[in-house]
């Protein structure tokens, strides 16, 4: 659970301005229709996207290797991200 020091360190990295585009934020189902924030994205969810860990913390994305299984609006998160990092347009 993310204490109040988590939340505001959140909101001061989301009002950063990027030079090329914001990285996605990592989010895990929580119940009906629910998603809460986490800490990063799991391996398998970076291995999904086809990104390893070299470029994942050259894009600057978090990553959490204690989280386990995939969330499939990450990994399109993700793949979105990848191809815009790529070729930004």
């Amino acid at each position: 659970m993310w204490d109040k020091r988590d939340w505001q360190q959140f909101f001061e990295i989301a009002q950063r301005r990027w030079q090329r585009r914001r990285p996605p934020r990592p989010v895990a189902p929580s119940g009906a229709n629910r998603v809460l924030p986490t800490a990063g994205f799991s391996l398998s969810e970076l291995n999904d996207a086809g990104i390893n860990l070299d470029i994942a913390e050259r894009l600057g994305l978090p990553i959490d290797a204690v989280r386990i299984g995939a969330y499939g609006p990450n990994v399109s998160a993700l793949r979105d991200f990848a191809r815009s990092a790529r070729h930004p347009g």
